[in-house]
């Protein structure tokens, strides 16, 4: 026999439990919107299920309606936590219009008109649709993976959709599955609830560690300094645009840059001016570079650009407009401001390169030497190929042979 008092001791001991560790996601990820809601979820879940319990003892219209409003507000909160995961801006608006909406039809049919069905009806409704209006997200990311976490999610709010639909159609045909109906078929509906928001937090659980778990992927692919990607994550995507050239022969370019007298910069001011002139540098190339190209740093004040589907004439575009912001703002540079010189070069990827990166690097830092070796604050591209006949060498523009 199914005990329906104690089933909702259980429900509020257990929601109790997971609002505490919901609270200590949130304070230990403080950017982590989304454990903010879950966390209110569950405690807001809490009050509605001891309103709950207390409407089995007390014959008053107040804990039913608490307890709706505590339930319907619970799954209002779930939603919106989903929402914040996938930065989805969240509407108070309409989470509190569907909240009052139903809470206002349960009072009529509770103390106007006393219609137990249509109550539940109303009940169901304001506990489905916040969880309707999310479940999109869960099957549909916008960054097009659906991770484990968010499948379990959405599987948990489709059954608990299905138990809706019964428990109303039962309501309308005529059966009594609420509180003061009793029976063993609400305490079984009352268990069926417990279980699935339990699994429905181990879900959202689920996606926090998968979504953590990614940011930690990235921050070990990143410059703790720049903020752009490191030599590992360099040699990652160099590695896969090779394969990807090899199989297309479509072409790809690098540049390897690298800051003139960045030493000097170091010795003469200290080494966080020579910071500061690093994270300036980051943000002057990045605004010259292309969505889809990605900008490393490889050490020191080395960095690359990986240039996909480019070829070296539009490789040697992006190394002159790199250069030419960092001039102007060289130029601009008053009183105890540092300018920065750069020098860069260019180098693409052919069948000789093959799938191996080091070597398109290493065409690339030959390009960097003739830059440098021409004066500095300057670019070369690379040309495996020698000229017929001896030619001057244009200072930026023209291709040289490092054989």
């Amino acid at each position: 026999m199914l005990s329906v008092p104690t089933l909702w001791t259980v429900f509020v001991a257990n929601f109790l439990a997971l609002g505490l560790i919901w609270a200590y996601v949130a304070r230990s990820y403080p950017k982590f919107v989304a454990a903010r809601f879950w966390m209110g979820s569950a405690f807001v879940g809490v009050a509605g299920a001891m309103a709950a319990l207390l409407r089995l003892f007390i014959d008053s219209p107040v804990p039913i309606v608490v307890g709706a409003a505590g339930i319907i507000a619970a799954c209002c909160l779930a939603a919106m936590g989903i929402q914040r995961f996938y930065d989805r801006p969240v509407s108070w608006r309409l989470m509190s219009a569907t909240t009052m909406l139903s809470i206002a039809a349960i009072l009529v049919f509770l103390l106007g008109f006393d219609q137990v069905q249509l109550r539940m009806v109303s009940y169901t409704l304001g506990q489905a649709v916040p969880l309707v209006l999310a479940l999109p997200l869960l099957l549909s990311p916008p960054e097009g993976r659906v991770s484990p976490g968010a499948r379990l999610s959405a599987i948990v709010i489709l059954t608990m959709i299905g138990m809706f639909v019964v428990r109303t159609a039962g309501n309308l045909l005529g059966y009594d599955f609420s509180a003061q109906g009793g029976g063993q078929v609400h305490g079984f509906l009352v268990l069926v609830l417990l279980f699935l928001s339990m699994t429905l937090n181990f879900g959202f659980l689920l996606m926090a560690m998968d979504r953590l778990r990614a940011e930690v992927a990235d921050l070990a692919l990143l410059d703790d300094l720049t903020g752009v990607a490191n030599r590992r994550h360099l040699l990652q995507r160099l590695t896969e645009e090779c394969a990807r050239s090899e199989r297309s022969g479509a072409p790809f370019s690098l540049l390897v840059i690298d800051l003139d007298g960045f030493k000097a910069i170091n010795d003469t001011h200290g080494h966080a001016a020579g910071d500061a002139c690093l994270q300036h540098f980051t943000l002057m190339a990045q605004t010259r570079l292309r969505p889809g190209d990605m900008l490393a740093r490889t050490g020191g004040d080395e960095f690359c650009v990986v240039l996909p589907s480019s070829s070296l004439r539009e490789a040697a575009t992006i190394a002159r407009r790199v250069l030419e912001v960092c001039r102007q703002d060289a130029e601009a540079c008053t009183g105890s401001e540092i300018p920065i010189a750069i020098s860069i070069g260019v180098a693409q990827w052919d069948r000789g390169i093959g799938e191996f990166p080091d070597r398109l690097m290493a065409n690339a830092d030959h390009a960097l030497y003739a830059a440098k070796k021409n004066g500095k604050n300057d670019f070369a591209v690379y040309d495996p190929s020698p000229p017929l006949s001896p030619e001057p060498i244009c200072r930026g523009e023209a291709a040289r042979n490092f054989g």
